[in-house]
């Protein structure tokens, strides 16, 4: 998980949630074409995930489980995960998930993430190894961006396993053995 100022912990916080009022709520302007600024209790509204955790913390909303968790994607997860296209759901999948299970109470979701990260991760490792790189882009479109960092991980790995297997001193004396030792008088 990133911190305070990681971007991508920023961006994924920033993933539309739908969330039910549990209390009237005054003084809000959610929806700007609204006539009053107040939500009624029961009311369906989308909120970024990052202002849905602090109002579910308060027991003001709760939580629905997102779209790119439903249960289709999990069918579909279910039967092969590598074929699955994880960034069209949510470019911060992972990222998302970790932080929307214990929120929304679903204990499936864990497992679901576990499950789906386990596959792909041997699957994007297969493929920085092999793939060309003119077949990098449409392989890079349809991972999330943790599979894409690991992608990239592999390949520059690979390359420097290949630039120290082709050539180059294998070892690099010590400047210490370099030096020669004081006389002492």
């Amino acid at each position: 998980m990133g911190g305070y100022y990681d971007i991508d912990d920023i961006v994924a916080e920033e993933e539309p949630v739908s969330v039910v009022f549990q209390k009237p709520v005054n003084g809000v302007g959610i929806d700007p074409s609204a006539e009053k600024n107040c939500v009624d209790q029961g009311s369906k509204v989308e909120l970024p995930f990052w202002l849905a955790n602090e109002l579910c913390q308060r027991n003001a909303v709760s939580v629905l489980v997102p779209a790119c968790f439903d249960e289709k994607t999990r069918l579909e997860i279910q039967a092969d995960p590598a074929c699955v296209d994880l960034r069209s759901r949510s470019p911060y999948f992972y990222e998302f998930g970790c932080k929307m299970a214990p929120i929304v109470g679903d204990r499936t979701l864990g497992f679901l993430l576990f499950s789906a990260f386990r596959s792909r991760y041997k699957e994007v490792l297969t493929k920085a190894h092999t793939a060309s790189h003119v077949a990098a882009p449409k392989i890079l479109s349809r991972l999330t961006k943790e599979e894409v960092n690991l992608y990239e991980a592999a390949q520059s790995s690979v390359a420097a396993f290949k630039k120290w297997r082709v050539g180059g001193r294998r070892f690099q004396p010590s400047s210490v053995l370099g030096r020669k030792r004081r006389s002492e008088e």
